[in-house]
């Protein structure tokens, strides 16, 4: 996932920007949003949190691990879009529940 955020960096500066929180230094937010994942993230829209239905029951955050760069390229642009039309809760572009993934 850190390969996926670094590479897709200068791509998306347009839009976003990706920021590294070590949750044991900075501990503030840990109960709050679930952070207990080794790899996890949120988006933020203008000090709002931004959820993203993924179809995976949990809309706060992405706590798995991405392979590809255009699917999260994909992912930030529609959480993007939908903040900027004040969207609370925005729908991805792709179902990740596990009913497609046997």
């Amino acid at each position: 996932m850190d390969e996926v955020l670094a590479s897709v960096a200068e791509t998306i500066k347009n839009f976003a920007v990706i920021y590294l929180v070590d949750i044991t230094e900075v501990p503030d937010f840990n109960t709050m949003y679930e952070l207990y994942d080794p790899s996890t993230v949120m988006f933020f829209f203008r000090n709002k949190h931004i959820m993203i239905d993924l179809g995976t029951g949990n809309n706060n955050k992405i706590n798995w691990a991405l392979k590809d760069k255009q699917e999260f390229i994909d992912i930030v642009e529609t959480v993007y879009r939908g903040a900027r039309k004040g969207r609370g809760l925005v729908i991805a572009p792709k179902d990740y529940s596990t009913k497609y993934r046997y």
